[in-house]
């Protein structure tokens, strides 16, 4: 027997081991729907912060910012050229934002999500309608010559669903695939405006579904996954049963539901 047989083979140590305890897993792997609740936070959370880098010296630059969604979850503002951060984001477009969930008690406790990216101007007619049925105060000074509207382009999010809750996303699973739902986001605006104008009732019945009671609920925004519902200040995510991918779709699965809601309200 040789030396060379006595020598151990090498042991490959496990990926987790050497990412370390302090790293989160990837979304893929996490113990915790990380997806879906980093999606819920984006769809739901409509302020918050806003983090650029000062056009001056570099310096991490943090303010307040109000958020929409577009179809496929990429955030939406709208920012005046007269506040810092837009000077900012015209030099530089690397940004991120905090969607933070907030509650009582400690405010670690909660959810929140942080989606870094790249920031741009959008007139893109859909980006702006979207935004303000997500913020109709915003329709006083949304035509304002200094103010714009702007899309951050997702290239990764952190996710912290409260203690020892923590996850990696990247830019495709932080937004939706819209192949073949072209159909959806075309008749986008006059599903809303129907169901807005005729179905205030099945509106109510889905925010209940949603954990979200009370009245006056409107819908924002449809998707291939869900709706956004407003009352208010207060949002409302509803998630359909199946994906959908056009309008007749669309409407099978919102009679569905309103049928199953007030079967279960009766």
């Amino acid at each position: 027997m040789s030396s060379e047989d006595l020598t151990p083979e090498p042991t490959v140590e496990p990926a987790a081991a050497r990412r370390g305890p302090a790293e989160p897993l990837p979304a893929a792997q996490a113990p915790f729907d990380a997806i879906g609740l980093a999606r819920h936070l984006l769809r739901t959370i409509r302020s918050g912060a806003l983090a650029t880098l000062d056009a001056a010296d570099g310096m991490p630059f943090a303010s307040l910012a109000t958020f929409a969604t577009d179809v496929d979850g990429t955030p939406l503002m709208l920012l005046s050229r007269l506040s810092a951060h837009t000077r900012n984001l015209d030099a530089d477009p690397r940004a991120s934002l905090l969607f933070s969930a907030g509650g009582k008690g400690d405010p670690l406790a909660h959810p929140r999500l942080t989606v870094t990216g790249r920031a741009a101007r959008s007139t893109d007619p859909r980006v702006r309608e979207r935004f303000l049925a997500r913020h109709p105060k915003a329709r006083l000074y949304a035509d304002f010559p200094d103010f714009g509207f702007f899309t951050l382009e997702p290239e990764a999010g952190h996710l912290n669903g409260g203690f020892a809750k923590a996850a990696t996303l990247t830019a495709s699973e932080l937004r939706l695939d819209l192949s073949g739902a072209e159909g959806l986001v075309a008749g986008e605006a006059g599903a809303v405006e129907h169901m807005n104008a005729d179905h205030a009732d099945a509106l109510a019945l889905y925010a209940a579904g949603a954990g979200q009671e009370g009245t006056g609920w409107r819908l924002t925004g449809i998707d291939p996954e869900g709706m956004d519902l407003l009352a208010g200040d207060r949002t409302a995510r509803v998630l359909y049963p199946d994906r959908v991918r056009d309008m007749g779709a669309l409407r099978k699965v919102l009679v569905t539901m309103a049928a199953q809601a007030r079967g279960t309200s009766a």
